[in-house]
């Protein structure tokens, strides 16, 4: 199986924090030197694994935000 890559280029926000010491969080990722990401995942301290988590370019995050803002407002 092929090693999967990651670099991490913004770090954007830890979203919580389990009891296990797991952060979720959202960054800008370069997945196996390819252009950025949003990603929002999950994190063992210090970032040894990583969890399943959801990629999305910017036009994805954009329309994410969108919809949560007329979401959280009504």
């Amino acid at each position: 199986m092929k090693d999967i890559q990651y670099e991490i280029v913004r770090e954007i926000a830890v979203l919580s924090t389990s009891d296990s010491g797991y952060t979720k969080e959202i960054n800008l990722i370069s997945w196996n030197g390819k252009e950025p990401k949003y990603d929002i995942r999950s994190f063992s301290p210090n970032r040894e694994k990583c969890g399943k988590g959801i990629t999305l370019t910017e036009t994805e995050a954009k329309s994410l935000l969108e919809a949560l803002r007329k979401q959280l407002n009504d």
